[in-house]
């Protein structure tokens, strides 16, 4: 599977639990939605993705990648009692980093 460098950066952090590197695959002013919920910029990014690493333990396992659309489904296997549940994360990338991005099943 041929990912862009910034998703297999992505997948790296997330699965190493590194908050704060993990923030740092996206722009200083992007937004993430997951769970009917939306975070923009870093802070409330780092704050998001450490809040899942501490209370669900997840990692990601991609599966496939629709490159014109940008979309990477993934395996994400955790404490949490779906697990595990196959997810569709939906990326805009912009000059290398991630602009948006919006977590489905």
């Amino acid at each position: 599977m041929n990912l862009p460098k910034i998703i297999e950066e992505f997948i790296k952090t997330k699965n190493s639990f590194n908050s704060a590197a993990f923030a740092l695959c996206f722009k200083e002013s992007a937004v993430v939605f997951d769970e009917g919920k939306m975070h923009t910029g870093w802070k409330e990014i780092e704050q998001w993705i450490d809040h899942s690493n501490k209370q669900h333990q997840d990692t990601l396992e991609p599966l496939d990648y629709d490159e014109q659309k940008e979309i990477l489904s993934a395996n994400v296997t955790g404490s949490f009692p779906q697990s595990p549940i196959v997810l569709k994360f939906h990326f805009a990338i912009s000059d290398g980093k991630i602009q948006t991005l919006k977590v489905t099943e």
